[in-house]
């Protein structure tokens, strides 16, 4: 691997109609020496459970991490079964990536939404169940009576990584996980400054300086031409910056004026969409959207051009304090040019 910062990537971004895919991208991301393989799990054809337990049988060294499933979508148990019978399946190669999401979509599929203290007490539930503790609890995150998982395999309990934005969940990911997972589209200087976040909370809390292990993920588009390069970047930025409030947030961190963001939802093709934009169209029109969106805001904070040029922009990230990139985009299977030197 040329680059010196360890590096994963995501296997099936974006929607997906057959996940077969995923075994050949897994192969393909351990034959090239990537770290860890992240799933974006979607309720449909992305099951974390049944993904992971696939791929851990095609590969013997490449993580596989969740980037990311929910606390409160499974319950305490079902999760820590999951993780368990996968850390069994693997040989210890799981990572649980969690987040928070939004509260209308918990609201709209009859779910709790999170708090920090529900995030924080689900975390303890879920280490102690894979540890093989009974558990008795009542509190933010539930009711629970009386947990334990009858058969814990002898693995260790898989690190728990929270994906983060704003300071409190830096904050909260340095104080109680063992990662924490970047938001794509941020540039360097905004991983520097949320790296800084997550130590000072380290700190704060009496942890070992670097413990948690800081994951920023970065949107690639290698080798490609113009209008498959804005497919690639372009539909990942419009996904994001459509949702109101989060696509604010985004901007906030990278210190971008969010007046585009105006022009970017008011596109007739986005006229109409509740959720995802991703769900409902295709990589083409949502490349169609992307177009109203300042340029600077996929070159800073994206991995384009040559490959000599996505070399220079992983050393940038890894000077900011990122321990590992996740790469985003593009699949494994279109990441041969790794092997290339910078």
């Amino acid at each position: 691997m040329a680059s010196p910062i360890p590096l994963g990537a995501y296997t099936l971004p974006g929607r997906v109609s057959d996940p077969r895919a995923a075994i050949g991208q897994a192969e393909t991301a351990e034959q090239l020496g990537l770290q860890t393989l992240w799933l974006s799990e979607r309720w449909g054809t992305k099951d974390l459970g049944v993904l992971a337990g696939a791929i851990s049988q095609v590969t013997s060294t490449v993580r596989i991490a969740s980037g990311i499933t929910h606390l409160q979508a499974r319950h305490p148990a079902i999760l820590a079964s999951l993780a368990m019978t996968g850390q069994a399946l693997s040989g210890g190669r799981m990572i649980i990536g969690v987040g928070r999401s939004v509260d209308a979509m918990w609201g709209a599929v009859g779910l709790p939404k999170s708090t920090n203290a529900s995030i924080v007490d689900h975390a303890d539930i879920f280490r102690r169940l894979c540890r093989g503790e009974k558990v008795r609890y009542d509190g933010p995150a539930g009711t629970f009576p009386s947990l334990r998982l009858n058969d814990v395999p002898d693995q260790p309990v898989p690190p728990l990584v929270l994906a983060a934005i704003g300071p409190k969940a830096l904050a909260l990911a340095g104080r109680h996980f063992d990662g924490v997972l970047l938001h794509p589209f941020l540039t360097p200087e905004a991983v520097r400054c949320s790296v800084a976040a997550v130590r000072e909370a380290e700190k704060q809390a009496g942890r070992p300086a670097g413990c948690v292990r800081v994951y920023a993920t970065l949107v690639v588009a290698c080798d490609l031409p113009a209008e498959q390069e804005l497919a690639v970047v372009g539909a990942r930025a419009v996904t994001y910056y459509q949702i109101p409030g989060f696509g604010e947030r985004l901007a906030a961190v990278n210190g971008w004026d969010p007046e585009p963001l105006a022009r970017l939802r008011t596109h007739p093709r986005l006229v109409g969409i509740r959720g995802s934009a991703d769900s409902v169209l295709t990589r083409e029109e949502l490349s169609e959207v992307a177009s109203v969106l300042p340029t600077r805001w996929t070159e800073e904070a994206a991995a384009i051009g040559s490959a000599g040029c996505c070399h220079d922009t992983f050393d940038r990230y890894r000077e900011a304090g990122a321990d590992e990139l996740v790469l985003h985009g593009s699949t494994p299977d279109q990441l041969g040019w790794l092997a290339s030197q910078p």
